[in-house]
């Protein structure tokens, strides 16, 4: 075929995706997924070139940089192969198949990912960055596009042949994995758990493991949540130490940004001082809700005045404007060389000498500052600058505090002059609603509203944009679409984890509001998940069993019961389905909940750090979890007392619902009425309840006894 029958078009102009809007005026002929790709492919009788990242991807940037914006590379791209670009974060579907067969075939995985496919989708070779010349053992990007288009030509027959045995044995392995019987963790696996991680644990700096080191706030969560469950016991104090030694060493280190608040990704050094600079909507929302839940257990200061900032820069610097949240700030700052091409540079934003500190503070103060922040002439990052740490707890003395406020805010001003990082303004389903849960529950229990109302925002975004109807009205009910920007919805559909965890996110604000519709949303989310994501054994699977992907057909249902940088589809879909079991009385939904658990029962007492909300749910589901309702008039200050006192109980996964008596539509204040005509608060566990009372202080203590 000549290269006048080769569109040459890049077709990424009209993506939603940031990620592949940065490459749409490469002179690759990108395409996005989807049925024109493969359809180009059979057409022209060549491979497919699959390459996956994101966009707070430092080697994305650097290989589309050396390769993809190079017009010789470009060219023999376009040449031997159809070039389809993938957002990870738009797709985790697609993502997961190939990072399954890159791991597979490799030994490893990551990204920027780069596999070659049949025009049928079947991976034939995969690998990850690879560089524009030879560099340590590895070819340069042209001699691989090379080696692969002259083995399609000459070797056709070993190609399919292995592609067809590479896909056989990802379906096998697949289906090795399924636990469809069971049970969940026990409660000794659950203490078995955490002398696992205490064996794990990093005594001289926190966390655990070696470096890199990734913030474990699902394995925190799960170790508050047994603390809270077994206060007397010597799990529930080993278990409150290592989440506080952790929590504490996470923000006073170079990982947390101690000037305008909020994490990066992770620390690559064992103490938390240099962090990988791209901040996540994902790890903010977790780790916001985990010192929330810490400061609720123990009454840290710390752990409040981290949620309340964590929740503060998610909105401030992740807010769009019609009401969601973005996803990413990029790792690399843009700057332009003397060579007037852009590049990008890793923690230019964030990092700070000593002199710099006197130009915006004046000796005096900028000798304190270094002091504190650890700022030193030789630099703790790169080329003499350093991150910002607390090196003692400046809060603590009220002079000092007062000193660090003002003087933060002047490092943080000079800050905004600097260039800034880039901003993935793409809003994913499940990410904001982990965001939701964090920022209603961080709003109501710590008396800031203009959170619950953020959270109120996102999740009216959530339901009216991402919830879309395919089908003709009435014929079939709405379905999430994972992502959308500007207000509008992308092409994919949610997987399993966006479907788990706006549910998450709207049961938490029917909780702290009491508003029935979030609990009617959530119930419809949940339905589709014990509908549409089930097989016949109850097994649950990251896409629904009616999705239809052309690409995806001969290859394996994605399902990953591990949780990983976030909650996996099947635990995040368990914790939803537990609370709103709790919260109606659904016995349909509490057993999709146990049976989403099963494979955490293999699993637990061997590697608890992969499996942490899985974890964390099981302690709901041991505790009951408790079930609280709180029946009186709308503003009335004693139902805002009690609603308060079940708000601030630790124990793990307390549902609530607060409003009239018999209001529609919220199950638990059915026939649970006032209380010699006072507000009443209801408290069952285990399907046994308590009697009615109307003193907060009786209800607190009744919630945070084991």
């Amino acid at each position: 075929m000549g290269t006048e029958d080769i569109d040459l078009t890049n077709h990424l102009a009209g993506s939603t995706s940031p990620y592949l809007l940065q490459h749409k005026d490469n002179p690759v002929a990108w395409r996005e997924w989807g049925e024109e790709a493969f359809a180009e492919a059979r057409r022209r009788d060549v491979p497919i070139l699959l390459s996956i990242g994101y966009a707070a991807c430092h080697w994305c940037h650097v290989m589309a940089h050396e390769s993809f914006e190079d017009p010789v590379t470009a060219a023999e791209m376009n040449a031997s192969f159809v070039n389809v670009k993938v957002d990870r974060e738009e797709r985790p579907d697609v993502d997961a198949v190939y990072m399954t067969a890159t791991q597979a075939l490799t030994g490893s995985g990551g990204w920027p990912m780069t596999v070659f496919l049949t025009p049928g989708g079947r991976p034939f070779h995969a690998g990850t960055y690879y560089p524009p010349a030879p560099r340590h053992g590895m070819p340069s990007f042209r001699q691989l596009l090379a080696a692969v288009a002259q083995t399609w030509q000459e070797r056709r027959s070993d190609v399919e042949n292995a592609s067809r045995r590479i896909r056989d044995a990802l379906a096998e392995q697949a289906a090795g994995s399924v636990i469809a019987e069971g049970a969940p963790p026990t409660p000794e696996a659950l203490r078995t758990a955490v002398d696992v991680l205490a064996g794990e644990e990093d005594r001289e700096y926190g966390g655990f493991g070696a470096a890199p080191k990734f913030p474990p706030s699902m394995v925190c969560e799960f170790l508050i949540r047994h603390a809270a469950a077994h206060p007397g016991a010597p799990s529930g104090a080993t278990a409150r130490e290592l989440a506080g030694r952790t929590l504490r060493a996470m923000a006073a280190g170079g990982m947390y940004d101690q000037l305008a608040g909020g994490f990066a990704r992770y620390a690559v050094d064992r103490a938390w001082v240099v962090p990988h600079f791209e901040k996540m909507l994902y790890d903010n929302a977790l780790l916001a809700r985990v010192y929330l839940h810490w400061w609720r257990l123990t009454g840290e200061p710390l752990g409040a005045r981290i949620a309340v900032e964590t929740c503060e820069w998610m909105v401030q610097a992740l807010g769009t404007p019609e009401g969601g949240l973005a996803s990413s700030l990029d790792a690399d700052t843009p700057v332009t060389g003397p060579d007037g091409l852009t590049h990008g540079v890793e923690g230019l934003t964030y990092v700070w000498t000593p002199q710099q500190l006197n130009e915006v503070l004046g000796e005096q103060d900028a000798a304190w500052a270094a002091d504190l922040l650890r700022v030193t002439a030789r630099g703790t990052f790169e080329h003499g600058a350093s991150t910002v740490q607390l090196t003692r707890d400046v809060w603590a003395d009220p002079v000092e505090a007062e000193r660090w406020q003002r003087i933060r805010g002047q490092l943080l001003a000079a800050r905004r002059d600097r260039p800034q990082p880039g901003r993935d303004d793409k809003v994913i389903a499940a990410w904001n609603g982990l965001a939701v849960a964090a920022l209603a529950e961080t709003g109501a229990l710590l008396d800031r509203p203009d959170l619950v109302d953020a959270a109120e925002r996102v999740a009216d975004l959530l339901l009216t944009v991402h919830l879309v109807q395919d089908e003709p009205a009435g014929s079939a009910p709405p379905r999430l679409r994972r992502a959308s920007r500007d207000a509008a919805a992308g092409a994919p559909g949610g997987v399993l984890e966006d479907y788990g965890d706006v549910a998450e996110g709207l049961l938490a604000l029917h909780i702290v509001t009491g508003d029935a519709a979030r609990l009617a949303a959530a119930g419809e989310l949940l339905d589709a998940v014990v509908e549409d994501f089930r097989d016949g054994n109850g097994v649950l699977y990251d896409t629904p069993v009616t999705a239809a992907d052309p690409g995806l057909a001969g290859m394996m249902r994605p399902r990953d019961p591990g949780d990983n940088a976030y909650p996996s589809g099947t635990s995040a879909a368990a914790g939803a389905l537990l609370s709103y079991s709790a919260l109606t009385g659904s016995q349909r939904h509490r057993e999709a909940a146990i049976s989403a658990l099963y494979p955490a029962g293999m699993l637990a007492a061997r590697v608890p750090r992969g499996l942490g909300w899985a974890l964390a749910v099981t302690e709901a589901l041991h505790d009951g979890p408790w079930e609280v309702a709180i029946a009186g008039p709308d503003d009335d200050e004693l139902r805002r007392a009690l609603h308060a006192a079940a708000l601030s109980s630790p124990a793990p996964g307390v549902v609530i619902s607060a409003g009239p008596p018999d209001a529609d539509g919220v199950p638990l204040l059915a026939d649970r009425g006032l209380r010699e005509g006072r507000a009443a608060a209801y408290a069952c566990r285990g399907f046994v309840c308590d009697a009615p009372t109307s003193d907060p202080e009786i209800l607190a203590r009744l919630l945070t006894s084991a």
